[in-house]
């Protein structure tokens, strides 16, 4: 049975920072690609920053610069660095593991506030 477990949401100061983490068990990680998503109220779901899995990244255009996507294969996580948070990155943040041949997976995510 495959799981994605997201953590490290929470409430933090305009500026500050988060740290999540993503994850995956069931499911051999390494050979995923690795997305973290946002969806804020009233929202569309977006893509927020991406990594293959073979390690090349892509980042929203909002986010470029302040958040960093990173993946830990044998530990079977992807973490996404989050800094000088913005009170519109406000959002619930999912993960989702995908591949070429079919086969997506997302987790439950994890709600992140930011404060002005």
């Amino acid at each position: 049975q495959v799981q994605l477990v997201e953590s490290g949401g929470g409430l933090v100061q305009s500026g500050g920072s988060l740290r999540l983490s993503c994850l995956a068990s069931g499911i051999i990680f390494g050979i995923y690609n690795v997305g973290w998503y946002r969806q804020a109220a009233g929202n569309q779901r977006e893509l927020v920053a991406r990594v293959t899995s073979g390690g090349s990244t892509n980042y929203a255009d909002s986010v470029k610069g302040r958040f960093t996507i990173s993946r830990d294969n044998a530990g079977s996580t992807s973490y996404l660095q989050m800094n000088s948070l913005k009170p519109e990155d406000t959002a619930v943040y999912y993960c989702k593991l995908s591949r070429a041949m079919g086969g997506d997976y997302w987790g439950q995510g994890t709600q992140v506030t930011v404060s002005s």
